[in-house]
C-alpha cells in the first residue's frame, strides 16, 4: 500500500515538474516611458510652484494657488503610483468624496475661527 503512494506522489511530482519545464518565462517591459512622464509632470508642476512663490506678493490669491496646485499634485501621485487612475469609479468616489468633505470641513473651520475675536 506504501509502495503504491510513492509511487503515485513521484507520478505527480515528475508531471508538476515537466509541466513547468515547458512553461516559457515572459519578462513585461519596463515602463520607464511612463516613470519618465510622471517625472516631467510633477517637476513641471514643482518649478511652476517656485515660480509663484518667488515672484508673487504674500495674499489670499498666491495661497489659493498652492492649495490648488497641491491638490492636482496629490491626485496625480495617488492616480499613478497608488494604481487608482485604474481602479472602478466608485473607489474613486469613495476615497474622493470624504477628501473633498474634510477640506470643505477644515477650510470652513479656519475661516469662521477667524471670527471669535
Amino acid at each position: 500500500m506504501t509502495s503504491y503512494i510513492f509511487e503515485n506522489i513521484s507520478e505527480i511530482m515528475a508531471s508538476h515538474a515537466h509541466s513547468h519545464a515547458t512553461e516559457e518565462k515572459v519578462i513585461p517591459p519596463a515602463q520607464t516611458g511612463a516613470i519618465w512622464k510622471t517625472f516631467w509632470i510633477l517637476l513641471i508642476l514643482t518649478a511652476i510652484e517656485f515660480i509663484i512663490a518667488f515672484t508673487m506678493h504674500a495674499s489670499s490669491l498666491r495661497v489659493a494657488i498652492f492649495a490648488g496646485m497641491t491638490i492636482v499634485k496629490a491626485f496625480y501621485i495617488i492616480g499613478e503610483f497608488m494604481h487608482l487612475k485604474h481602479e472602478v469609479k466608485t473607489l474613486i468616489w469613495m476615497i474622493l468624496l470624504p477628501v473633498i468633505f474634510v477640506v470643505w470641513l477644515l477650510t470652513a473651520l479656519l475661516y469662521e475661527g477667524g471670527h471669535l475675536y
